[in-house]
């Protein structure tokens, strides 16, 4: 509801800059010309994961990677691990927050084990996680244009992506060694789908849209194919699952305001101002203020507001996504991603105080945009 709110309040301003000349047309057009494919995707992926996660394709796999642990603990917590960072680069960091957290935790507490390692990690693998393709993260799809096509991306978001993924994993095993030993006891009659059929085409969908992600095409149309076959398969199997919550309405209304709120501010002179404080500034002056930026403010914003200073040279806008993407892990506010996280956290009863998680971003942010940024420089 809060999403909501702010969005509207931030729509309202936009247009208001709008109406005013504060915001040219001409700019506002250009905007929404920039956008609207990434708000269809948006909408899109969210739909077919919803679809998916009712159809219990989530619990499936969490339960499938909890058999395949035999009950080791670590190995346990090393295919949450690589299901986070799938998941993530995938189908975004917000379905990773959203539906594979509340997976996560579930199989956690059903095995017995303390739930703190596996939720942190899943929240840290989900902002730092987010650097590798242009659809794991909206920062990512308003960058991809300036850098050229889907493989231009990879070759130069490989090597900060590893790094990004490599910090904040060898924290956590740090941080819970102690928790990581031992085994479980593996459960050996995991309830029946309630539709099979329904969760094989889940399956199908999913694996066929992570495959037309990675194919070249604009991601927004293998992501609006797969959610109209999913709502057809629903439709027929599953009528009641077609309700208007499948539309993220809250997020589409947020990312919309931020998109025009931050087009003003530019257009009224930060975009000047900030160019003249930035100019000269490199890789590391660029990716530091996008996460100190995303952590004051929130991530979006923070890109939308920098991205003009660094749009000219892919290495600088790179940079920039290292900074928040893999930034935002101080406060709660700094991605939307985290904020849905701590709410799947309190729904399942697991603590994990709002102190503790700054406390432990303050070393382990700086660290992990540090490494990103390292890699990206070494390998450039």
């Amino acid at each position: 509801m809060r999403t909501l709110v702010i969005g509207t309040v931030l729509l309202g301003a936009g247009l208001v800059a709008l109406a005013t000349g504060v915001l040219p047309g001409e700019a506002a057009l250009a905007l929404v010309d920039r956008v609207w494919p990434v708000l269809t995707f948006v909408v899109a992926v969210t739909v077919v994961t919803e679809l998916a996660a009712g159809a219990g394709l989530f619990r499936a796999v969490g339960a499938g990677v909890a058999r395949r642990a035999r009950g080791r603990t670590l190995l346990l917590w090393g295919g949450v691990v690589a299901l986070a960072v799938v998941c993530t680069v995938f189908l975004s960091l917000d379905t990773t927050a959203v539906l594979l957290t509340p997976v996560v935790l579930a199989v956690a507490l059903h095995a017995g084990l303390d739930a703190r390692p596996f939720a942190l990690v899943t929240v840290w693998l989900a902002n730092a996680a987010s650097m590798l393709l242009p659809v794991s993260n909206l920062t990512n799809l308003l960058a991809e244009h300036h850098v050229g096509g889907i493989r231009e991306f990879v070759a130069l978001t490989w090597a900060p992506a590893l790094a990004c993924v490599v910090v904040p994993v060898a924290a956590v095993a740090l941080l819970h060694r102690r928790e990581l030993r031992g085994r479980y006891t593996v459960a050996d009659d995991e309830p029946p789908a309630e539709d099979p059929v329904l969760l094989r085409w889940s399956a199908g969908v999913v694996v066929a849209l992570l495959v037309g992600l990675v194919s070249g095409a604009p991601v927004w149309i293998p992501a609006t194919v797969a959610a109209v076959v999913l709502l057809v398969v629903t439709a027929w199997r599953r009528p009641r699952a077609l309700t208007p919550g499948l539309v993220p309405w809250p997020l589409v209304v947020f990312a919309s305001g931020l998109f025009l709120a931050a087009e003003a501010l530019q257009e009224a002179g930060l975009r000047a101002l900030l160019q003249q404080d930035l100019a000269g500034g490199g890789p590391w002056t660029v990716a530091a203020a996008g996460a100190l930026g995303a952590n004051l403010v929130n991530n979006l914003p923070a890109y939308l507001v920098l991205e003009p200073t660094a749009a000219h040279d892919p290495l600088l806008l790179v940079a920039l996504l290292v900074g928040v993407n893999a930034g935002p892990l101080v406060t709660p506010w700094a991605s939307l991603a985290t904020l849905l996280w701590h709410r799947a956290l309190v729904r399942a009863g697991v603590d994990v105080s709002w102190r503790r998680y700054v406390l432990l971003g303050l070393v382990v942010a700086p660290l992990t945009v540090a490494a990103g940024v390292g890699a990206l420089v070494l390998t450039s």
